[in-house]
C-alpha cells in the first residue's frame, strides 16, 4: 500500500533526552506538529507533555537538583533563542531571560542546580558574551555578565567544573579553528588552554573530569582525525591519544557525580558508542558494550545513580526514539515510542553505502537507496548543508516517501563534509569551492553507468549549502539535470555575505572567502551570475525569517531564472532557516511532490 506524502511527514521523533534527579526523563518529541517538551517516569509509559507552544522547543536540560528544566524556545524560526524554566509536572513557567531581539546559547546547569550560565549577543549583535544566572532570577538584567566576548570569535559555555567555581569556554574561529578557555568565577579570570599552538586545531567536543584535574577533548592536533585525549585546564599540556584511529571521536561526554564516561566515534556515518567509568587514581575501566540499534546517536544523559544511559537513537528505518541503556549488562531498552503514523516499519528501505571516484582520483562516499523493481528509476541527488557537516545514516521520512514511490535517493558526502578528517573537510574551501561541485557531477556519473537507473529523469535536492549546491549543479551541468530543489539556499555568496547574521559573518567567510579579498572568486562561483545557464525546472523555498541565509537569496535567483525555465517559488512567513511547523512542511513537501510529478 502507497501512502502519500502528508502520511510519512506524521511520523514522529523524540529525542533530547536528559535524565531528572530523581530517575525521571524529560525528551522533546514533536506529536503537536512542534517539538515540545515530555516526560516519562518508566519505559513505554504514556508520556505527559510539559510545554505546549506553536513554535518548537530546541532544547530541554532538566535540574540535577530539583524537578524542573530550562528549555529553550525561538520565534516563528528567528533563532533568537529564550530561555525558560519548568516545573516538572508543567504546572509552572518562568521567563528567564525575556530579551526577544538577543540570541541565548544554553550554557548547562551548575552541579548544584542554583546557577545556569548561557551566552548572549545583547551588547553587540556580531558576539557573544558568557553569563551566570540564578534559578531564582528572572529578565534581561538578572544576569552576570561574566566574560566579555566582544574581543573574541563565536563563544559558547561548554561546561561547569565539578566545583562549580569555573567555566569551560568554546571558542571557535571557523569549523576548522577552535580555542579552550577556562574562567574563574571567583577571580574573574579566564585563561587561555590551547591559544599558544596556533594553527587550525578542532577541540570538537570537551568535557571536564570528575575530580575537576582534567579535561577531555576530541581533538585534531597534530592529526587528521578527532582524537580522544586529555587536557590539563591549568597549563593547556595535552596528555597522549587515548583513543583515536581512522575516524573521528564526535563526541565525549562526562557525568561528575557517576564519574560515567561516553566516547563516541563517527564510522562512516555510524555512532560507535563505549562507555567508561572513571576510577579515582585516573584508570578507565570500560563498561559493558551498549546494545542499540545501529545508526547516529543524537544526544546522550546519564541517570542520577550512574547505572544508567538514554540515548537518542536513529537508523534508517527506524524514527528517531530514546534508549535507555543499563551501564554494567550493556543491554538496552526503548523508553518512548514516537510513532511512525500507522505505516509499516518493514516497508522503510535501507541505503547503501557505496564509494565512486571522482575526477581528481578522490575517494567520495555516498549513501544509495532504490526502491524495489528492476527499473530504470528516476533519481533524487539529495545534497547536505554545511558545508562541514555530513550525511549520516539517521532516519529521513522523505527518502523514505521518494523511495516507495519509485525513486532512487542518492546521498553523496563530497569533499568539504566533516567526519572524514581535516584534510577532505578543507578540501572545498575558497578556490576550490566548485571542486565539490565536480563531485556531485562525478556521482551523477556513477549513477548514470548503471542500469536501473533512469538518465534523463535525475532531479538535484538540497538545503542551505545544499541549495547553492543544487544551483551551482544546474548552472555548470544543466545537461545533467530534469529539474532543480533548492531550499533556503545561497544563490549569491557576495549578498550572502553581507547580509547574513552579524555573529555568523567571519565564521562563513574563513569557509567560503572574504569579500574584502575574494569578491570576485565569489561572484565567478555565485549562480546567480551563471542564472542564464540553468536548463532544468526550478523549485525555490525559504523561510522569511532566515538569519543565515536571507530570504532575498531564494527572490534573487527566482526572479531571474523565471525569465527562461519554469521556476515555482514558496515563501513561509513564520519560518527560518527551514522548516519545523507541520502545516507549512505537509505544504512544502506536497509542493516539492506536485513539482516533481508534473516536470520528472
Amino acid at each position: 500500500m502507497a501512502y502519500d506524502i502528508e502520511r510519512y511527514l506524521n511520523v514522529r521523533s523524540a529525542g533530547g533526552p536528559s535524565f531528572g534527579p530523581d530517575g525521571q526523563l524529560a525528551f522533546t518529541m514533536d506529536t503537536t506538529g512542534v517539538a515540545q517538551v515530555w516526560r516519562l517516569d518508566q519505559p513505554r509509559a504514556w508520556p505527559d507533555q510539559l510545554s505546549f507552544h506553536e513554535e518548537s522547543v530546541s532544547v530541554a536540560s532538566y535540574s540535577p537538583t530539583r524537578d524542573e528544566l530550562v528549555y529553550g524556545m525561538d520565534r516563528g524560526g528567528n533563532e533568537r533563542t529564550q530561555l525558560y524554566r519548568l516545573a516538572g509536572d508543567g504546572s509552572e513557567e518562568v521567563a528567564l531571560t525575556d530579551d526577544p531581539e538577543t540570541i541565548h546559547g544554553w550554557g548547562g546547569w551548575s552541579h548544584d542546580g542554583e546557577r545556569f550560565a548561557f551566552t548572549a549577543n545583547r551588547r553587540d549583535e556580531g558576539s557573544f558574551d558568557a553569563y551566570v544566572q540564578s534559578r531564582d532570577a528572572a529578565g534581561p538584567d538578572a544576569a552576570e555578565l561574566v566574560v566579555d566576548g566582544q574581543e573574541r570569535d563565536l563563544l559558547s559555555v561548554a561546561g561547569w567544573s565539578p566545583s562549580d567555581d569555573r567555566l569551560l569556554l568554546h571558542e571557535t574561529h571557523s569549523n576548522r579553528s577552535h580555542d579552550l578557555h577556562v574562567h574563574d568565577l571567583d577571580t574573574g579570570e579566564t585563561e587561555a588552554l590551547t591559544a599558544e599552538r596556533g594553527g587550525e586545531v578542532r577541540y570538537s567536543s570537551v568535557a571536564w573530569g570528575p575530580d575537576g584535574k582534567t579535561l577531555y577533548v576530541a581533538t585534531d592536533h597534530e592529526r587528521d582525525t578527532l582524537a580522544l585525549r586529555e587536557l590539563d585546564p591549568e597549563t593547556g599540556d595535552l596528555g597522549p591519544v587515548e583513543i583515536g584511529g581512522d575516524w573521528d571521536v564526535s563526541g565525549v561526554s562526562v557525568d561528575a557525580a557517576t564519574r560515567t564516561m561516553a566516547v563516541v566515534r563517527n564510522i562512516e556515518g555510524y555512532s560507535d558508542l563505549s562507555l567508561f567509568r572513571l576510577e579515582h587514581d585516573g584508570e578507565r575501566v570500560a563498561l559493558a558494550d551498549p546494545d542499540l540499534p545501529d545508526g547516529v546517536l543524537m544526544g546522550l544523559s546519564v541517570g542520577p545513580d550512574g547505572e544508567r544511559l538514554a540515548a537518542a537513537v536513529s537508523t534508517p528505518t527506524q524514527n528517531t526514539n530514546v534508549h535507555v541503556v543499563d551501564l554494567e549488562g550493556g543491554a538496552s531498552e526503548r523508553w518512548t515510542d514516537a510513532a511512525t503514523a500507522g505505516i509499516p516499519k518493514a516497508t522503510f528501505h535501507e541505503p547503501e553505502l557505496v564509494h565512486y571516484e571522482s575526477f581528481d582520483g578522490l575517494d567520495v562516499p555516498a549513501f544509495c537507496t532504490f526502491p524495489d523493481g528492476d527499473g530504470p528509476h528516476p533519481v533524487i541527488v539529495d545534497i547536505h548543508g554545511g558545508p562541514e557537516s555530513q550525511r549520516r545514516p539517521y532516519f529521513l521520512a522523505l527518502r523514505q516517501y521518494f523511495v516507495d514511490n519509485g525513486y532512487a535517493v542518492f546521498e553523496p558526502n563530497v569533499r568539504g563534509s566533516s567526519g572524514y578528517g581535516r584534510r577532505y573537510m578543507n578540501r572545498d574551501d575558497v578556490e576550490q569551492r566548485m571542486d565539490a561541485v565536480a563531485d556531485l557531477d562525478a556521482g551523477v556519473e556513477w549513477l548514470t553507468a548503471r542500469d536501473d537507473v533512469d538518465d534523463d529523469r535525475i532531479v538535484a535536492y538540497g538545503g542551505s549549502y545544499g541549495g547553492f549546491m543544487v544551483l551551482a549543479a544546474l548552472t555548470e551541468y544543466p545537461e545533467r539535470w530534469a529539474a532543480g530543489v533548492d531550499v533556503v539556499g545561497i544563490a549569491n555568496f557576495v549578498t550572502f555575505l553581507e547580509n547574513t547574521g552579524e555573529w555568523r559573518r567571519d565564521h562563513r567567510e574563513a569557509e567560503y572567502g572574504s569579500l574584502a579579498e575574494d569578491r570576485e572568486f565569489l561572484e565567478s562561483i555565485s549562480p546567480i551570475n551563471n542564472i542564464g545557464d540553468i536548463a532544468a525546472p526550478l523549485l525555490v523555498m525559504h523561510g522569511a525569517n532566515d538569519p543565515r541565509v536571507p530570504v532575498d537569496e531564494a527572490a534573487q535567483i527566482a526572479d531571474e531564472a523565471s525569465e527562461h525555465v519554469p521556476v515555482e517559488k514558496l515563501i513561509f512567513e513564520d519560518e527560518g532557516h527551514g522548516f519545523s511547523k507541520l502545516e507549512n512542511r505537509i505544504t512544502a513537501y506536497r509542493t516539492v511532490v506536485d513539482f516533481l510529478d508534473e516536470h520528472v
